[in-house]
């Protein structure tokens, strides 16, 4: 058993798009037309990290509600966590890349990390390897 997708509730599917596959290097796996439940347009945008079974649904947001919550999603907390092989370029080419970090990178007991915010505002943490016990 594993979690195979989370939705991340976004304001534009094409800037986001942008977002991960430019500057967080992710691969789209799927952009496909598609519609809400009420037979409105929308489209069914999947991406993930290269070599990744959980993938993020980039879901545009379609309503008042859905609006809110756009880069809120996890009351202003981590909501995310992205592990990298190489903290250090990882770090430099995401800033690089325009990737707005929150925090200086820190190194904790579960390994270096630094906090960034997606295009929609989400904070995540972008985590290097674990320490060897």
């Amino acid at each position: 058993m594993h979690l195979e997708q989370l939705t991340l509730i976004v304001d534009d599917y094409d800037e986001a798009i942008r977002f991960f596959l430019d500057a967080l290097e992710f691969e789209l796996v799927e952009d496909s037309p598609s519609s809400t439940d009420d037979g409105r347009e929308k489209r069914w945008v999947v991406v993930r990290p290269p070599g990744a079974t959980t993938a993020l649904v980039l879901a545009r947001a379609d309503d008042e509600r859905q609006e809110r919550v756009v880069g809120d999603q996890f009351a202003g907390r981590v909501g995310l966590f992205l592990r990298v092989d190489d903290f250090q370029a990882s770090y430099d080419r995401m800033r690089a890349a325009g990737v707005e970090f929150v925090t200086e990178p820190r190194q904790e007991p579960y390994g270096r990390v630094a906090v960034f915010v997606d295009v929609a505002g989400n904070r995540w943490d972008s985590l290097g390897p674990r320490p060897s016990q």
